[in-house]
């Protein structure tokens, strides 16, 4: 064998060293949108958990919201833009595949021209750019990572469908991912179930939308394959998550599963036998369901409630389209002052 590559990098520990969110402006309550469904509120509240939701204007754009969060993300952090050594963008809704929201996002943060991609995975996203991060700071890829998940669903949902239109809303959320002296960022524990790929889907597909401008390609859903996969296998996956980090489920300061449907994460939180004296995020009630952005906008919800603090042992579970999922353990980080 001739010459060998030289890779001198120790493994390290990583943390969430800080978060950030955006939360649109404009709220959006059940009566709004039961103005184009057939639905009423009692109705979404019972089958869903959600009150309201946030859609964006015109001005909130996914690139804004996205810069605007990890803005926030990295003062709350104190690292500085030019540190920042990878910006990594978990969305499905940024309207261009060419260039990737994260390179743009970066130039505008002022981070000196970054490693820069997006991360495609659903409502498993934020937690598979997290992982994704965690492991480029453990193996000394770079230092700090900035990770953002972002979405404009109110773009992709149809307003007359009563399916899908009264789950989702739009935000963003980042955090900071660098060294550690201790773990920060338990292993992850992921996957993905193509043969439901149809559960949640777009349709039609965008070449089919160029061929027929009329037939808008929009977010569809089987709710109830969906509900059922998410509220029976996610408890497994939050069950491994918990083990492969060695944590015990009383340790825990908060659970922090997808904000998909209030009524699945009560079945993972039974089904995993979790202790009362352990919160749930119940972010959906006010934000819905926002994809990408879900686990840190719920992350922002459970730290600014005091429902847990910055310094404890959170476990997350991202599930979704793909059908894909994601879980961590990690220590929660410090919020951005307002």
């Amino acid at each position: 064998m001739g010459a060998q590559i030289s890779n001198s990098a120790e493994v390290r520990q990583s943390a969430i060293l800080g978060l950030g969110v955006y939360r649109p402006e404009r709220v959006v309550s059940n009566a709004e949108i039961c103005e184009t469904i057939d639905s009423t509120d009692e109705w979404i509240q019972s089958r869903s958990g959600i009150k309201n939701r946030r859609f964006a204007n015109d001005e909130e754009s996914v690139l804004a919201m996205a810069i605007a969060s990890g803005r926030k993300a990295l003062e709350a952090s104190g690292i500085l833009p030019e540190q920042i050594g990878a910006v990594v963008v978990a969305t499905s809704t940024y309207p261009s595949q060419t260039p990737q929201c994260a390179a743009v996002v970066a130039d505008a943060l002022g981070t000196g021209g970054p490693a820069a991609f997006d991360v495609t995975a659903g409502c498993a996203g934020f937690c598979y750019a997290l992982s994704i991060a965690s492991d480029m700071v453990r193996l000394g890829t770079e230092d700090y990572i900035l990770v953002i998940g972002v979405e404009r669903m109110s773009d992709s949902t149809e307003p007359t469908d009563r399916a899908v239109r009264f789950i989702f809303g739009d935000g963003a959320g980042a955090v900071v991912v660098g060294p550690s002296d201790v773990t920060g960022i338990g292993p992850v524990v992921w996957g993905s179930d193509g043969s439901q790929s149809q559960a949640i889907r777009q349709e039609p597909d965008w070449l089919a939308f160029a061929n027929d401008p009329a037939q808008r390609p929009w977010i569809k859903m089987e709710g109830t394959a969906v509900f059922r996969w998410a509220a029976f296998e996610m408890g497994k996956v939050a069950t491994q998550a918990l083990e492969r980090a060695g944590v015990a489920m009383e340790d825990l300061g908060a659970f922090i599963p997808h904000q998909a449907n209030g009524r699945i994460n009560e079945v993972i939180a039974r089904s995993i036998k979790l202790p009362e004296s352990v919160p749930v995020s119940d972010d959906i009630a006010e934000t819905g369901n926002t994809s990408a952005a879900s686990i840190p906008l719920a992350m922002e919800e459970v730290i600014r409630t005091g429902k847990a603090k910055p310094g404890e042992l959170a476990l997350l579970v991202g599930f979704g389209a793909g059908l894909s999922y994601a879980g961590q353990v990690v220590i929660l980080p410090p919020l951005a002052q307002d």
